[in-house]
């Protein structure tokens, strides 16, 4: 683990749920998910505040299938309720690793998980402890992404971390191209007018009217998360 001071306090991490399969077709990858765990432990021993929010896509790609022509509400509320499965995964483990995990539901579930509540997600956060946001916004037609957003803006996050299995925004498709290059930083403006997709539009404009910065990096690089908090050049930063 560095020895370096983090470059923020308190931070947003938006995990998308396929970062939880692992080589799996979709499901938890029981060492993957330890191996996120692990690099999120490494970070709070710096002193760092984390709140996560966790997508679904894991979960519900196993019924995809099954939702087709199903109403548009009713399949994002599916989504919402896999978020909710992956926050348990990800706090069980947490708890197992000796990190202390609230798991908080913008649906409520109460004899599963708490629900969300703002000023008790901070006092979680000041305690130390890894507050976990499950089923989004809690609300259809709304992205995890935009979730994060919306949370990050609601705890005074200084940063947004979206970890993704790219290690940053790249001129191009890095897979297509090999001529492409990472953006080492991008303001929010340019983005826009390269069109370059980072996270949903209703998310992006939440970041850039709040002045919320945004990191792209890959969660399947060792030790990428504690070289983003300290400041190192890792990912994407995409700021106001």
């Amino acid at each position: 683990m560095s020895n370096s001071m983090p470059a923020y306090r308190r931070i947003l991490l938006k995990l998308s749920g396929e970062a939880l399969m692992g080589n799996d077709s979709f499901g938890i990858n029981h060492s993957t998910i330890v191996r996120v765990v692990g690099e999120i432990a490494d970070v709070t021993r710096l002193g760092v505040q984390i709140a996560v929010v966790i997508g679904g896509g894991n979960i519900f790609r196993g019924v995809a299938g099954g939702a087709v022509g199903m109403d548009r509400a009713t399949a994002d509320y599916m989504g919402m309720l896999a978020t909710v499965m992956n926050a348990l995964a990800l706090g069980d483990t947490m708890n197992k690793a000796g990190l202390t995990a609230r798991v908080m539901s913008a649906i409520a579930i109460e004899q599963v998980v708490e629900p969300y509540v703002r000023p008790k997600a901070l006092q979680y956060l000041e305690e130390g402890k890894v507050v976990i946001f499950a089923a989004g916004t809690g609300n259809p037609f709304f992205t995890t992404d935009t979730a994060a957003a919306l949370r990050g803006a609601e705890i005074g996050a200084e940063i947004v971390l979206k970890a993704t299995k790219v290690d940053g925004v790249y001129t191009a498709d890095p897979q297509k191209d090999p001529l492409a290059t990472r953006y080492h930083q991008i303001s929010f403006d340019s983005a826009i007018a390269q069109n370059l997709g980072i996270m949903d539009a209703t998310a992006f404009a939440l970041c850039r009217d709040q002045k919320l910065p945004i990191n792209v990096f890959s969660i399947l690089k060792h030790g990428a998360l504690e070289r983003v908090i300290t400041g190192q050049d890792e990912g994407t930063l995409v700021y106001a």
